[in-house]
């Protein structure tokens, strides 16, 4: 099967990530202030959106389990990576905001956190 596109056009734009988590608002709020993006939220879903339109949505899942990075043993089936200006400035503002640093660190132009809902993001220099 092969794709039938038009050359130099895409067949979708701005795609979303949702994320799977046992409460969306909190997750929203925190995400919201790292990211200083709008956020919205409702009883089962939230999103934070940037003024040019990037979003990213949480949905509430029933029994939700967290991730176990990095052994996998329950996949963390995704992460962010954010870009920052300084590690150590951008550190103490996501522990701040409920961030936890994970005590397995692999490399050094990154850290590695866990959101308040268990899932790895990465504060990034490059």
């Amino acid at each position: 099967m092969t794709a039938r596109t038009i050359a130099g056009m895409a067949i979708a734009r701005f795609p979303s990530i949702v994320i799977d988590c046992p409460d969306p608002g909190a997750l929203a709020r925190f995400y919201g202030a790292m990211l200083d993006w709008k956020v919205d939220v409702s009883s089962d879903w939230a999103e934070v959106r940037a003024e040019y339109g990037q979003c990213i949505s949480f949905q509430q899942v029933d029994g939700y389990r967290l991730p176990e990075w990095p052994t996998q043993e329950l996949p963390q089936q995704m992460h962010l990576d954010v870009i920052v200006d300084d590690l150590d400035v951008a550190e103490a503002a996501v522990l701040d905001l409920g961030a936890t640093k994970h005590p397995h660190q692999p490399g050094s132009s990154f850290r590695v956190f866990l959101d308040p809902a268990g899932h790895p993001f990465c504060l990034c220099v490059n």
